[in-house]
């Protein structure tokens, strides 16, 4: 009796995880490079050709939480196959020992 829900809840997490790293980081790396093309002054509005500073600080944040993102990935990989786990235990992923 309680298949459904917990099979909806499962159902709902994994959309979530595809859309947030599936589709999520293209969405950022476009607007990132939206945001360097602001800052050069290119717009998509013609006649739009002012330059806007705010849009070069905006992609370089932008660009770093995509490096962030693919680096706990690798990082997450990695400590899969040594054997280990992946925590947040300090500000940075730390590997240790998985629990048995």
């Amino acid at each position: 009796m309680n298949m459904i829900p917990l099979a909806l809840e499962g159902a709902w997490k994994v959309l979530a995880a595809g859309l947030v790293l599936g589709a999520g980081l293209p969405v950022i790396y476009a607007l990132c490079v939206r945001g360097l093309a602001m800052a050069k002054g290119g717009g998509a509005i013609i006649g739009e050709q002012t330059a806007k500073p705010y849009g070069k600080v905006l992609a370089w944040i932008g660009l770093l939480v995509i490096l962030l993102a693919v680096a706990y990935g690798i990082s997450f990989i990695v400590a899969t196959g040594l054997g280990k786990q992946v925590t947040f235990d300090h500000v940075i992923p730390w590997f240790v020992d998985k629990k048995k």
